[in-house]
């Protein structure tokens, strides 16, 4: 007798613990306050700040200004000023790459994937160099 209840005691202990949590993850999932994936992203795309904040992250700021500034004076000038930036905004340094990867596929768009090569130069690593030699 003391067997049984025993062995009852120990398939309790660990049959409870699984019950406990699949009953209790299977009731969150279906209150009224949850939503599927599928909701929760249609209502974020839908809400006009949401996108705002996606049109005005910084990096894609500057990477839209640096764009328009290699089109309108050169390569070189938007190069430098992407330098100057990562200097004084230590935060986007993580854009950087790719940042001025896409510098470089405007610049062999450009001018050409030869003549965009001279403007190459350290910032962010090979990251122009890089855009540059990939769309040629």
């Amino acid at each position: 007798m003391n067997q049984v209840a025993s062995r009852i005691g120990k398939t309790l202990a660990l049959v409870l613990p699984v019950v406990l949590v699949l009953s209790g993850t299977l009731a969150v999932t279906r209150v009224p306050w949850a939503t599927s994936a599928s909701e929760a992203q249609t209502l974020t795309a839908a809400h006009p700040q949401a996108a705002d904040a996606t049109r005005s992250a910084p990096q894609e700021v500057l990477r839209r200004r640096l764009l328009t500034e290699l089109q309108e004076k050169s390569p070189g000038v938007a190069l430098t000023s992407l330098q100057r930036e990562m200097a004084e905004r230590p935060s986007l340094a993580q854009y950087c790459t790719s940042i001025a990867r896409s510098l470089g596929r405007a610049a062999a768009a450009r001018y050409g994937s030869q003549r965009a090569q001279n403007w190459s130069r350290p910032v962010c690593d090979t990251a122009f160099a890089t855009g540059v030699a990939s769309v040629g």
